[in-house]
C-alpha cells in the first residue's frame, strides 16, 4: 500500500495523508492534476469519482460526484486557492463551507521529490474538534480504499485532459 501515514490531530484540528511513490514528481502531480486521472483512484472503488468540472487554476472549480451503490449521488466540490505547478495546490470547500460545518475548512496537497520517486502530503484543515472527529473516521477508511488505486493510475502515462 502506498500510503505512509494518515495522522489525526486534535490540536491543529487536522488530518494528514502521506504516501510514497516509485515515480517522478512530475508524474505523481500529473495524476493530482488531470481530472480522468485523478477520477481514477479520488473515490473508494464501490464509489467511484466522477469530475464534471476541474477548472484548475486559482479561483477555479472543481465539481465531483461519488457513485454510490444505491444509485444516489454524493456531490462534491473544490475552489482552488493556490497552485504552484509540480509542488503543491491547496483548495476549500466549493461552497466556501457553508454547506455542511462537518466538511473540511481546506486541504492543501503538497508534492515533493524523493530518493525512492515522490511523495505527496494532504493536509485537510477542520473548523472544529467536533468536525474533526465526525469526519475523519469516514474520510480515513475512504482514503485507505481509495489511494491503493493510484499505483494503477501511475502505471500509465495518460495524457493531461482539462475540464473548464
Amino acid at each position: 500500500m502506498p500510503l505512509t501515514s494518515i495522522t489525526k490531530d486534535a490540536t491543529t484540528l487536522t488530518l494528514t495523508v502521506v504516501g510514497d511513490y516509485p515515480v517522478a514528481q512530475q508524474r505523481l502531480w500529473d495524476a493530482f492534476a488531470d481530472p480522468r486521472q485523478l477520477e481514477r483512484f479520488w473515490g473508494p472503488p464501490a464509489y467511484p469519482a466522477t469530475f464534471t468540472r476541474h477548472d484548475f487554476q486559482v479561483g477555479g472549480r472543481a465539481e465531483y460526484f461519488l457513485a454510490l451503490p444505491e444509485g444516489q449521488k454524493w456531490n462534491g466540490s473544490w475552489r482552488f486557492t493556490a497552485i504552484d505547478p509540480i509542488s503543491a495546490f491547496a483548495a476549500c470547500d466549493g461552497d466556501d463551507n457553508t454547506g455542511d460545518e462537518n466538511m473540511p475548512a481546506a486541504m492543501t496537497f503538497a508534492f515533493a521529490s524523493t530518493a525512492a520517486g515522490s511523495r505527496i502530503t494532504i493536509v485537510t484543515r477542520f473548523s472544529s474538534v467536533e468536525a474533526l472527529a465526525q469526519t475523519t473516521p469516514g474520510m480515513e477508511e475512504g482514503l485507505r480504499a481509495a489511494m491503493p488505486q493510484l499505483d494503477a493510475v501511475l502505471a500509465q502515462h495518460g495524457t493531461t485532459t482539462a475540464l473548464a
